[in-house]
């Protein structure tokens, strides 16, 4: 009877399981499915659930509206280039926190942690005031500077690297390694899940940057992906195929750089629990 319960529970379990799972990949597939179809017959009732023909002609009319290529472009080199050198700041900021003592150090550590706090509407004005003053609008700079340093990459890396040990750091010191050799040889190996963490959070929070972006750039060259989505957008007609299929597009880098890196991350968000 007990097993017959427990069998009953399990059963229940993996329905409802099995439904979470279908009604999170519902909207992929849909937004797959419409991106083959026309827009006259993506909210058509009752609903078309099979890919349609129109791919390549939505793939056409894409690419007449924005030059996707183009815009999808700027997007990976400011996505890879913003990624690439915030993870090294951030690296390299976590690894002072975590194992140097200097004067100051809690306070400045505290001042990154509250600037968590600070909502990014705020420093918008401030920000394209610099960007007018340098000359930088309508620019990669522009996109990449404002924000390579992280304060939550920071924080994570230097909670990761909290859990080095001084020992190993030390003996490097003996045998006559200087503190960056130390950084790239002996802490970044260790930290190799950390930071891969660190780097889907940048990169997926820069592919998908819209407001900022939309600020800065203000020539259809230079658009990023979700700048130039968001001006299929009009207020006569939206055609929708095209919307579903730059954005189908636009999720395959998120995808690819995930897969990539999953084998770290995991083990790298749990690293940044060390205990103070």
């Amino acid at each position: 009877m007990i097993y017959s319960k427990k069998r009953s529970s399990k059963i229940g379990l993996y329905c409802l399981l099995i439904a979470g799972v279908f009604l999170s990949i519902a909207p992929f597939y849909w937004m797959l499915v419409g991106s083959t179809l026309p827009s006259g017959e993506i909210f058509r009732l009752p609903p078309k659930l099979l890919p349609g023909d129109y791919l390549v002609k939505n793939l056409h009319s894409l690419n007449e509206s924005l030059g996707f290529a183009k815009i999808f472009w700027n997007s990976l080199f400011i996505a890879l280039v913003y990624t690439l050198v915030s993870t090294l700041i951030s690296s390299m900021a976590g690894y002072a926190f975590a194992k140097f003592n200097f004067k100051g150090k809690n306070l400045f550590f505290f001042i990154i942690l509250c600037t968590l706090m600070i909502p990014s509407q705020v420093t918008l004005i401030p920000l394209f005031e610099m960007m007018v003053t340098f000359n930088w609008l309508n620019t990669y700079q522009a996109i990449i500077l404002p924000t390579l340093a992280s304060p939550f990459a920071i924080y994570l890396m230097r909670q990761n690297m909290k859990s080095v040990p001084d020992s190993i750091i030390e003996a490097s010191r003996v045998d006559g390694a200087g503190e960056l050799k130390i950084f790239f040889t002996v802490i970044l190996p260790v930290t190799r899940p950390a930071m891969a963490a660190v780097a889907i959070f940048l990169f997926m929070s820069q592919w998908n940057s819209l407001l900022w972006p939309l600020i800065t750039l203000n020539s259809e060259e230079m658009f990023t992906l979700p700048v130039a989505l968001s001006s299929l957008i009009g207020m006569a007609r939206i055609d929708y195929g095209q919307l579903m299929l730059g954005t189908a597009l636009s999720t395959v880098p998120i995808m690819v750089f995930f897969l990539l890196l999953q084998k770290h991350f995991i083990s790298g968000i749990l690293g940044g629990a060390v205990k103070e």
